[in-house]
């Protein structure tokens, strides 16, 4: 950037810059969101609970496809983002 363009553009710097800001805050959004981590602990909970005969095979059928549905989604958004590669 020039100086001629940098004094020109000087006036539109904090717009630019609360820009910058939320695109970080939507990352950050979005990894946390997308963070397949507290949906494998939730698995396991879930593995753990029925083992213990707390929850019956359906409960645990029912929720384990709601959980597994959302590693799916969470797959595809990494892979869409190019976060996570396929195995070979």
């Amino acid at each position: 950037m020039g100086l001629i363009t940098g004094i020109l553009t000087l006036p539109a710097a904090p717009v630019r810059g609360v820009g910058w800001v939320l695109d970080k805050v939507l990352r950050a959004a979005e990894d946390e969101y997308y963070d397949p981590a507290p949906v494998q602990e939730q698995l396991v909970k879930l593995e753990r609970a029925r083992a213990e005969g707390e929850i019956d095979e359906e409960e645990f059928a029912r929720r384990e496809e709601a959980l597994l549905q959302r590693l799916e989604e969470i797959r595809a958004f990494r892979l869409s983002r190019g976060a996570v590669q396929e195995p070979p």
